[in-house]
């Protein structure tokens, strides 16, 4: 049985999303931050991690764009998965007595419409949805609530005093499975991530464009990440249709290879299902 790190408690979107990517059953192993779930798939201490890497509303997660350089693991799946959040709390209080509201900064943010309704309440970020569900259960010094998911009202025993509180029903976060095996497996829509440090010439960046467009590869995803010890450059990040063991893949990224000082191939995988919850 496959062991999945995830960072969070249990009932976190990443957990929700591990049980959705992985058919079979699976042993979920909590983490306190996205470096704990990279350590841990590098050491052995988990066969398979599972990351946000970016949300529909809110953008790139960027720790997870610069963990998947820093470790060197390799990307083996993705999907989409709907966030719903619940506005969650002890059996004991109503909407109208609630003083404090605990979540993770994302998703009191993708809640704020909802939350401001709520005039007398506090609001505090913490570290993990399913997290704040937690502290919220520990928590008897005044009558307070958590931003969090249907499973963990499940896990916590909190009853859910509002459902779906999100701005916008159109809230997905797109995940990746990652590992320290290699795969090896033939896709039927394969996507392929990789990313590049290009060399300091006039036009680098649209030559680099150039290489995937003269061959007609599609690429659905560009970013950018500052490079710690070198000031004002950058790492591109890129998502691309198409394996690398295609051959205008492979040629794009020889092509590429002239103008960068390094190239680094994250994986092919198949492309991503999405997931309403």
């Amino acid at each position: 049985m496959n062991n999945v790190a995830f960072q969070g408690e249990r009932g976190a979107f990443s957990e929700i999303a591990s049980k959705k990517f992985f058919t079979s059953k699976i042993i979920t192993s909590p983490s306190f931050s996205f470096e704990e779930v990279f350590i841990k798939v590098k050491k052995g201490a988990a066969d398979f991690g599972i990351i946000p890497i970016e949300n529909s509303l809110y953008g790139s997660v960027f720790e997870s764009y610069d963990l998947l350089l820093k470790y060197s693991l390799t990307i083996i799946g993705e999907l989409n998965l709907q966030i719903n959040h619940h506005l969650l709390a002890s059996d004991k209080y109503k909407l109208n007595q609630i003083k404090k509201v605990y979540s993770h900064p994302q998703a009191l943010g993708q809640c704020s419409d909802f939350l401001k309704k709520l005039k007398n309440a506090e609001l505090v970020p913490t570290y993990d949805t399913a997290g704040s569900a937690l502290i919220s259960l520990k928590d008897k010094s005044t009558a307070n609530a958590a931003v969090a998911s249907r499973e963990a009202s499940e896990i916590y025993n909190l009853k859910i005093l509002k459902s779906n509180i999100q701005n916008n029903r159109e809230n997905f976060t797109r995940f990746l499975v990652i590992s320290k095996s290699k795969n090896h497996a033939h896709y039927k829509n394969p996507k392929t991530s990789i990313c590049f440090e290009l060399k300091s010439m006039p036009g680098a960046l649209f030559k680099a464009l150039s290489v995937f467009a003269l061959r007609e590869i599609d690429l659905l995803k560009i970013e950018s990440r500052p490079i710690p010890h070198k000031p004002f450059q950058y790492t591109f990040y890129t998502d691309l249709l198409g394996s690398l063991d295609d051959e205008k893949v492979k040629k794009a990224i020889n092509h590429l290879s002239e103008i960068s000082i390094s190239i680094k191939k994250f994986g092919t995988y198949e492309t991503g299902r999405t997931y309403k919850s």
